[in-house]
């Protein structure tokens, strides 16, 4: 079978957008491993589909699988670039679009500079919807890691991820720690892992080691989840430039019980075909 697709990236955390409504595909867990080798795949952190909605009130329905062929809930740069998809591919010519998604509807807003804000909905912050094993919500928790005890953010964007303040992002034992977190006994689901290095009380910098995937180069929900927990903790003012390997994205929360803003760019890198 012949299967249409498009290259897309926002920030560098890149992927494969496949139009499921004109054309009919079904992917199986080890075509998409096999289409997210970069040696001899296409390459990709996560694989998006684009989908007929099942409710009158949404436009699409988007589904989002990582390099390793799991499905998961929610994915902030996908998002933005689904807005653009599928405005490219003419399957619409809003510019506010309601999707479906695993994690929860999603408005997205595609704006006249290119940019994409997209509405991320309102933060989880009680352990049993992150899901995290803990007896009571906190600001915080001690997790025991390798010997060492780390003292995390713990908040669902639709997809769990722990946030870990470090002096300097740079230095941080990601591809150590990052396993570790991700496959911790107390995230029943496992987690994102986010490094965050605060600069100012609108500035900061973070790196974010993606369950399923490893570290990229930008997680739009982990830049939510980082700014929940940092505003939550006292570090943040209500809206903070968040510096990702890929590039900058802005986060705006007022606070508990409000959704979280999320704005940066998205763009296409290139279309192809491919035999399955």
């Amino acid at each position: 079978m012949l299967l249409h697709f498009t290259k897309m990236q926002g920030l560098g955390n890149d992927f494969m957008m496949v139009d499921l409504i004109s054309q009919k595909a079904r992917l199986r867990t080890e075509q998409i491993r096999r289409l997210a080798d970069r040696h001899f795949g296409i390459g990709f952190d996560q694989l998006l589909t684009v989908e007929a909605p099942r409710t009158p009130d949404a436009d699409f329905r988007y589904r989002i699988y990582n390099a390793d062929g799991s499905e998961v809930e929610n994915c902030g740069n996908g998002a933005r670039c689904f807005a653009v998809f599928v405005r490219d591919r003419k399957l619409t010519s809003k510019q506010t679009l309601k999707v479906e998604t695993a994690g929860g509807p999603l408005t997205l807003q595609v704006r006249d500079d290119g940019q994409v804000t997209v509405n991320m909905g309102i933060p989880q912050l009680s352990p049993d919807q992150i899901p995290f094993q803990a007896e009571v919500q906190a600001k915080s928790y001690a997790l025991d890691v390798d010997g060492q005890t780390l003292n995390i953010g713990a908040v669902s964007m639709g997809n769990p991820h722990a946030v870990l303040r470090v002096d300097q992002v740079d230095e941080a034992a990601v591809e150590r720690l990052g396993p570790l977190i991700e496959n911790h006994v107390r995230f029943p689901k496992r987690v994102n892992a986010g490094f965050l290095q605060v600069q100012e009380r609108n500035q900061a910098r973070l790196r974010v080691f993606e369950r399923g995937v490893g570290e990229t180069l930008a997680c739009g929900t982990g830049a939510c989840a980082a700014m929940v927990s940092g505003r939550i903790q006292g570090w943040f003012d209500s809206w903070v430039d968040i510096q990702l390997p890929g590039g900058h994205l802005q986060i705006e929360w007022p606070g508990e019980g409000h959704p979280v803003m999320m704005t940066g760019p998205a763009k296409k890198v290139y279309e192809g075909q491919i035999y399955l």
